[in-house]
């Protein structure tokens, strides 16, 4: 009897710590997690209660704001559809999304001074508040750019190469959130994926826009390739694949075969350069990391190194294979060349204000990465240049703007190629850099290299 009662207490000490080691496991490691979750009640709980802060653009234009009906609030987003994909919404049924997400502790008072001021304002029976959010985004080139992207889907960055700001994110296509509720139904059955931020969550081959990266990797390993010459016949045979090229360019040098794209020069500089270092190339872009602008990015992914066969390393280099990358990712790797090989940290939030105006973050510039050296960006920047001058790229050449740029016509399984362009702008001291994609749209440089030149051009005419 006595030893049974000893056995029923081990088991129940035993049951007891498992308890505590799960509750524990739940507070510390999963709680963040748990309370950033866009479905936690506690959040709606705190919307009901509070005057939510107001999200602006840069230049004090707001694109979200509660407006109060019969003492309730209802949150009021001015652009609509232009600017949805980086605001994101707020629903009791469908959670929330974007910088409203993101920022949701900030909106609703629950961070600094504010946490302690609602406390205090609750108690007394005062109205609470929320802090205030303003973006780095410009609301006139955001609405540009979803302009001209149109009813076709794609996406477009533009960024600050100096500071890091990004001044557009634009998807297409998009859905006005003021009408999240009636369109829901739509939303989430239609293919087009309209819920779906592609300029960061969507996975793209890139392309020859992926070359700058193969010839940043491919002059690290050897300097001399800067005056070496490739020979074109127009397809590259390697393990029994062919490799096609758009034609036989001949002799080319690298500055000549990023100007016609090449695909020869490239996949012979990437199956030189080898599984292992085309990977340290990839790493040192940033391209497999998520580089935390404010919402999730979609790390960008290819072939592991075992499986980087030599067809499968000619094809990556080229930016086809398994390589797949987000806009954002390809605005990085523009802004880099344009910055000597220096990437800056990509942010979307300028600064934080709680209920009293004061601010409680403010962004600081501070680089993410430095992704190859200021002569090689040097090498690729002429390429670039050539690219528009008189290759693939003319179409993105602005008058009185020097514009270097990098096309790209990703073959994919979904029909026509994507259309690539990444790119940067004044070339003699760089302040501009910008990535759009079109899906299924055919030649990066018809259909995207002219997108981005609009968008370089209203920039710098904004004083960017």
């Amino acid at each position: 009897m006595k030893n049974n009662i000893l056995k029923l207490g081990y088991l129940l000490l035993g049951l007891f710590s498992i308890l505590i080691l799960y509750l524990s496991y739940l507070q510390v490691v999963k709680g963040p997690v748990l309370a950033a979750n866009p479905y936690n009640r506690r959040f709606q709980e705190q919307e009901a209660r509070i005057r939510r802060g107001t999200v602006y653009d840069s230049r004090g234009i707001e694109l979200a704001r509660t407006e109060l009906s019969d003492g309730k609030g209802r949150r009021v987003y001015p652009l609509g559809a232009d600017t949805v994909h980086v605001v994101g919404y707020i629903s009791d049924r469908y959670g929330r999304t974007g910088i409203e997400s993101a920022y949701d502790r900030y909106l609703l008072g629950m961070e600094g001074p504010d946490r302690v001021r609602n406390l205090v304002n609750r108690l007394a029976g005062r109205e609470q508040a929320g802090g205030d959010v303003i973006l780095t985004i410009d609301s006139y080139l955001q609405s540009l750019a979803a302009d001209l992207l149109g009813e076709r889907r794609g996406a477009a960055v533009l960024l600050d190469v100096r500071t890091g700001a990004v001044l557009v994110m634009a998807s297409s296509p998009g859905y006005d959130p003021n009408r999240l509720e009636e369109l829901w139904p739509h939303l989430v059955q239609d293919g087009a994926a309209p819920l779906l931020n592609r300029a960061v969550q969507g996975a793209y081959p890139p392309g020859s826009a992926f070359k700058v990266v193969t010839a940043a990797g491919a002059l690290a390993k050897n300097a001399s390739l800067a005056g070496a010459k490739f020979s074109c016949p127009g397809y590259l045979m390697v393990d029994g694949y062919r490799l096609d090229d758009l034609a036989a360019h001949g002799e080319v040098d690298l500055v000549k075969a990023l100007a016609v794209s090449c695909n020869t020069a490239f996949a012979q500089m990437g199956l030189n350069l080898g599984a292992d270092d085309f990977y340290r190339t990839v790493r040192a872009f940033g391209l497999d990391q998520d580089p935390a602008p404010g919402i999730p990015v979609r790390p960008g992914t290819m072939a592991p190194v075992a499986r980087l066969t030599p067809a499968e390393l000619a094809s990556s280099a080229i930016g086809q294979g398994e390589v797949l990358v987000s806009p954002l990712h390809m605005a990085l790797v523009a802004a880099g060349i344009a910055n000597g090989g220096v990437i800056m940290h990509p942010y979307l939030v300028e600064t934080v204000r709680d209920s009293m105006g004061r601010a409680v973050y403010k962004a600081a510039h501070k680089i993410w990465l430095i992704a190859t050296t200021p002569e090689i960006a040097g090498t690729i920047k002429k390429g670039m240049l050539e690219a528009v001058r008189s290759g693939t790229a003319s179409a993105a050449e602005v008058s009185g703007l020097q514009v270097a740029g990098k096309t790209g016509s990703a073959q994919n399984p979904g029909g026509q190629t994507h259309a690539w362009f990444i790119g940067f702008a004044p070339a003699e001291a760089p302040r501009l850099a910008v990535a759009v994609v079109l899906e299924n749209a055919g030649s990066g440089g018809r259909v995207a290299a002219p997108v981005a030149g609009r968008l370089l051009a209203a920039a710098a005419a904004r004083g960017y």
